[in-house]
């Protein structure tokens, strides 16, 4: 018997198909030249039957990952990880306590963190993105009505500066020199 995440179904059939993308450029003469092949996601149909007192629980769960996008471990003639896809589930007179089903599973890839997180923290720092805001202008402070009659025609060379002190202490952020040939070089 084959299991899907631990469910025992029964599989009448199972189809593996290998896909690739070949790309070609048309020619002058002769056939056209082929340029390069690209491998597409694997996919596995799988027709069978579901039939006991848990078929309604099994029916039940196929949709929800179905619909949800959950990744399933197929286990049967093969193994096969992936998304399941074009759910067809039929009831006929044949089988009474069940029901027999079809549909694809799509092999699927995650993407994986970069480096970044992997590194110590003097050099993240060095690592992580430079983010530049801009040039920014500072506020003024509003002024009453009688203090810009009489500054009006003078100029003033006093600008405000605040000083701000930070509490807490910070790592200091060393320069790390990498060896030609590591990932972070």
């Amino acid at each position: 018997m084959s299991t899907i995440d631990g469910k025992y179904i029964w599989i009448e059939k199972e189809t593996p198909n290998f896909d690739v993308d070949i790309t070609s450029q048309p020619v002058e003469k002769d056939i056209d030249m082929i340029d390069h092949v690209q491998r597409k996601a694997r996919t596995l149909a799988l027709n069978g039957e579901v039939s006991g007192p848990k078929a309604a629980e099994i029916h039940e769960y196929l949709v929800h990952a179905s619909d949800t996008g959950k990744i399933v471990k197929y286990i049967g003639r093969m193994a096969f990880s992936g998304l399941i896809s074009g759910l067809s589930t039929e009831r006929s007179y044949q089988t009474a306590d069940g029901f027999t089903f079809s549909f694809t599973l799509t092999e699927v890839r995650l993407a994986t963190s970069s480096y970044i997180s992997k590194l110590p923290t003097p050099v993240k720092a060095q690592a992580a993105k430079i983010i530049n805001s801009g040039v920014k202008q500072t506020k003024s402070n509003k002024k009453t009505k009688s203090k810009d009659t009489k500054t009006k025609g003078k100029k003033s060379s006093s600008k405000k500066t605040s000083s701000k002190k930070t509490s807490s202490k910070k790592e200091p952020v060393k320069k790390v020199k990498f060896k030609k040939g590591s990932p972070w070089a």
